[in-house]
């Protein structure tokens, strides 16, 4: 199988998970500036999950557009990205609904734990697969930037419970670091 279907396929479920975030929007209960206010929480979260979702997408072109052939163990380790990376809608529609509370803020950053984990798995089985066919072996490696994040991810999860401004806070760096892919 060639890489394409696997691209077009994930392009496609990124731009429906988007598109789901922003429909979780409704409109104002009335015309005041106080009510438009009141949205003020929950586009913040969108437009974090927004950016960390470009940053996947960014990312996956840049992992994939040096692969030729795709097998099942790419397939899998993709369809586990796009799994976790499918929780966004959700995860930010809480986190907006209660304002960064507890729960709803380690619940997001569960979802971006796991998101982060999938993606090393996706570039580990790229290499792996890589190296098998005798193609020209990704760039993209699991390197430093990747370790900090799985654990600061898992930091940000646990200091939810008792802090989850500080917890939103690494949220927000995490998104800043990977702002500019690994090319």
């Amino acid at each position: 199988m060639t890489k394409t279907r696997l691209e077009a396929f994930s392009d496609g479920v990124i731009a429906i998970i988007i598109t789901i975030m922003v429909i979780e929007f409704k409109t104002p209960g009335n015309s005041s500036f106080e009510e438009l206010c009141k949205l003020i929480p929950k586009f913040i979260i969108y437009l974090l999950s927004f950016v960390y979702l470009g940053i996947y997408w960014i990312n996956h072109h840049h992992l994939i557009h040096n692969i030729n052939k795709i097998n099942g163990k790419i397939l899998w380790a993709n369809l586990h990205l796009l799994f976790w990376l499918s929780f966004f809608p959700l995860a930010t529609s809480y986190v907006g609904e209660y304002h960064f509370k507890e729960i709803p803020t380690a619940f997001y950053g569960f979802v971006l734990l796991m998101a982060s984990v999938s993606w090393s798995i996706l570039v580990i089985t790229l290499n792996n697969s890589t190296k098998k066919e005798g193609e020209k072996i990704l760039h993209e490696k699991l390197n430093f930037k990747s370790y900090l994040s799985i654990f600061l991810y898992f930091i940000g999860f646990l200091l939810s419970f008792i802090a989850p401004v500080i917890a939103s806070g690494i949220y927000v760096i995490l998104a800043v670091i990977w702002f500019r892919p690994n090319e």
